[in-house]
């Protein structure tokens, strides 16, 4: 019996090699060695730390496709062992390996499944850090203890990724939760990942401060933005500035600079306003405020498909509150709907834990399709 059941994971290890092939081919990998050839010989070349923006392109580059071509050896490697495992097991006919092959084989699939979804990740800035921002709508209490959960989902989805996260701004709610708040998520792929998280989401539940127990409707707006570095050029004139101190405050508790060190920045053509409290002086704050602004602005104009940053009107950063993307319905019953895609999860514990890459994978492959 038992030998029948390696026999059919010998089958449906066999079936993923197509997939491994057609990955293969979908990664390019011949293209990344003959460009990585060719960087490795411009790195080499006299005079090549000279122009230290090109310099620094081209590194950033050449870890890309090293990083690219080391993800897939190593999955290959896993693909070959699993294969021995498999075949090791059946040969001795030992049952005591069932639960090791049934194991390594699902890790498999799932970094498998991992790695085809990386490939849907082709936009310039989908391999950068991101920065979440999150407003809570209009609602009182309601709506900022909302903000405050999906706060939580996101840094739970960065920790299940195995991403770090920072917090740069945090201004708390009047009761509980959160009227606005921004993180930093550093990790691989981290704006490809989360651009699709974007926008508006509604929550339907009992409210927790409602004495009469009503079901309540909130709103709060996330916004996503990736994390460029000094390399990609943006024009942001001193004149179209506002910039503001004010005293720190909110959930860095002790840790939190009481001096007036935080910094709001408002770029007047345009209304995008960031803010940054968490760093120790204000010129730190000023440096990561000015980051924020920029990976702000570059976010809007490719999402525009705008030419420069001039051209942002201050009416497309409105948010329409009838519009959201996602619903999180906690009663009368549990379920989490993507308006987008259809996709659908009842487990809505595990979605606020940030069990989110169904939601993910569904747009990613959505937009693939167009």
């Amino acid at each position: 019996m038992i030998m029948i059941e390696f026999d059919v994971y010998k089958q449906k290890i066999g079936a993923l090699e197509p997939v491994l092939d057609t990955l293969r081919s979908a990664l390019k990998l011949r293209d990344a060695d003959s460009e990585l050839e060719t960087l490795g010989s411009e790195a080499a070349a006299d005079g090549f730390w000279n122009d230290l923006p090109n310099s620094q392109k081209v590194l950033q580059r050449t870890k890309q496709l090293q990083n690219k071509l080391a993800s897939f050896r190593k999955l290959e490697s896993r693909y070959s062992d699993l294969e021995t495992l498999c075949e090791m097991a059946r040969e001795e006919d030992d049952a005591s390996l069932l639960p090791e092959l049934e194991t390594e084989y699902a890790a498999f699939e799932s970094a498998l499944s991992d790695a085809r979804m990386a490939t849907l990740l082709s936009g310039e800035y989908d391999g950068c850090n991101v920065m979440l921002s999150f407003h809570a709508g209009a609602g009182g209490t309601e709506a900022q203890d909302w903000a405050e959960m999906l706060y939580r989902m996101y840094t739970r989805w960065a920790e299940r990724h195995g991403m770090s996260y920072k917090l740069l701004d945090y201004l708390d709610g009047e009761e509980a939760g959160l009227k606005s708040a921004a993180i930093e998520i550093d990790g691989e792929n981290a704006y490809g990942l989360l651009k699709s998280e974007s926008g508006i989401h509604r929550l339907v539940r009992i409210s927790p401060f409602d004495g009469s127990g009503r079901r309540h409707t909130s709103f709060a707006a996330v916004e996503v933005a990736p994390l460029i570095g000094d390399e990609v050029e943006v024009e942001i004139r001193p004149e179209d500035l506002r910039v503001d101190t004010y005293r720190s405050s909110g959930a860095g508790g002790q840790h939190v600079n009481k001096t007036e060190s935080a910094i709001r920045i408002t770029h007047i053509p345009t209304g995008v306003v960031v803010a940054c409290q968490m760093e120790r002086s204000q010129h730190q704050n000023r440096e990561v405020a000015m980051r924020m602004l920029r990976s702000k602005l570059v976010e809007i104009r490719e999402r525009e498909h705008l030419d420069k940053i001039s051209d942002i009107k201050g009416e497309q950063l409105k948010i329409e509150w009838g519009s959201q993307i996602r619903s999180y319905v906690f009663m009368p019953y549990t379920l989490a709907k993507d308006h987008r895609t259809g996709s659908e999860n009842g487990n809505i514990n595990a979605v606020m834990d940030g069990d989110l890459d169904g939601f993910i994978n569904a747009y990613l492959s959505l937009k693939a399709g167009e």
